[in-house]
């Protein structure tokens, strides 16, 4: 069995105009090719089944590309979602016309913007959009604001919580949304508080809201700014969450606290706050010590009182500002909270909404209680 003459003979014209890439529409058995002078087309005429026509279409356009009609190995699937992709050999996947292919160009490390602009034209779908974004090379380049235009529009039919996070961190990178989407979006995420994890992961200092320094802020700021200039970490945490950037990061982590509506949003969450505490994060002793709140908090008490006769950095702090001692304890605490507190929740269950929530509340009171010693109100 082989192509019709017609149809073989428009592929070869098609496939010798110096194509970037190649689509194949199995629906309209028509094949695409990104020319450098546009879009071209060649609608199939099948003499056997569709889906074995198909196949020697792509066994055509595979000798074409890399002499074998093999193909894009799909073996090698996971190896290639992990980018492990050539460099040299992008060019070639994307034009086999394989969706596969089109997965391997986007998650690989050498991706540079114009080959995701040829991918992006071979396969625009939401996940391709964002592993894209995860490369500095299409953030600055000029495909940055078109897949981020992308993720906007189609954030709304987006329907698995994650990659809602995943969407919103990516578009906020410096110079892929315009202030006014960022703004929009800030105000959906009052009705999707989903958004606020993407917010907290991406701009964990400068989010969009206008909220008040903590009360202890104005006499403690002089001396903050003195203690952290000889490398005081302690003080320079203590300074950065107690300021108004600060107070808002606090804020919007209590919202999404109230109500996370799955399991990756909570391990999203987590991420995020250990993230923003990790520059003074002490590894906490015991082996449980990771995995229970309680242990955590009992740790940073502790640690606080005893650091305060032998380290000199929490020791200028509590001989300076003994008002903050409390919220010292809080960002020691934090520092050490992450994913790792719902692993005995989540290795048991995989509730979601009420459920879910209702088994992490032991695991989240204390944590609770520590944003709440470093919130403004």
């Amino acid at each position: 069995m082989s192509l019709s003459s017609e149809d073989s003979f428009r592929l070869n014209v098609l496939l010798n105009q110096r194509a970037e890439a190649i689509r194949i529409d199995e629906s309209s058995m028509t094949v695409f090719a990104l020319t450098e002078k546009g879009e071209a087309k060649v609608k199939l005429n099948p003499n056997c089944r569709d889906e074995r026509y198909l196949k020697l279409v792509r066994e055509t356009v595979s000798s074409h590309v890399l002499g074998s009609p093999g193909g894009y190995p799909v073996y090698l699937r996971r190896w290639t979602r992990m980018g492990q992709a050539r460099d040299e050999s992008l060019g070639q996947l994307l034009m086999l016309g394989e969706p596969e292919a089109v997965v391997a160009v986007v998650h690989a490390a050498g991706l540079t913007n114009d080959i995701a602009r040829r991918a992006w034209w071979a396969m625009p779908t939401s996940e391709n959009a964002r592993r894209m974004l995860e490369r500095e090379a299409v953030v600055h380049g000029g495909m940055g604001p078109v897949l981020a235009e992308f993720l906007y529009e189609y954030l709304p039919f987006e329907t698995e919580p994650l990659a809602m996070v995943e969407s919103v961190r990516l578009m906020l990178q410096p110079g892929v949304m315009s202030e006014e989407q960022r703004q929009a979006l800030w105000s959906k995420a009052a009705r999707k508080n989903t958004y606020y994890v993407g917010f907290l992961a991406a701009l964990p200092d400068e989010l969009p809201e206008e909220v008040a320094a903590h009360p202890l802020y104005s006499d403690a700021e002089v001396e903050l700014t003195r203690l952290q200039q000889p490398g005081n970490g302690y003080a320079r945490q203590l300074k950065r969450v107690l300021a108004p950037s600060g107070q808002a990061f606090v804020k919007t982590a209590l919202r999404v606290f109230q109500k996370p509506n799955n399991q990756d949003v909570v391990v999203a969450l987590l991420r995020a706050v250990h993230d923003y505490f990790a520059p003074v994060h002490e590894e906490a002793s015991g082996s449980d010590a990771l995995d229970n709140t309680d242990a955590i908090v009992a740790n940073a008490r502790a640690a606080c009182e005893l650091m305060g006769s032998s380290s000199a950095e929490v020791k200028a702090i509590l001989d300076s500002l003994p008002q903050l001692r409390a919220q010292l304890v809080a960002v020691m605490a934090l520092s050490n909270v992450s994913e790792q507190v719902v692993n005995p929740v989540f290795s048991r269950s995989d509730a979601i909404g009420t459920v879910m929530r209702r088994k992490l509340e032991p695991v989240f009171t204390p944590i609770l209680e520590q944003f709440a010693a470093l919130h403004s109100s």
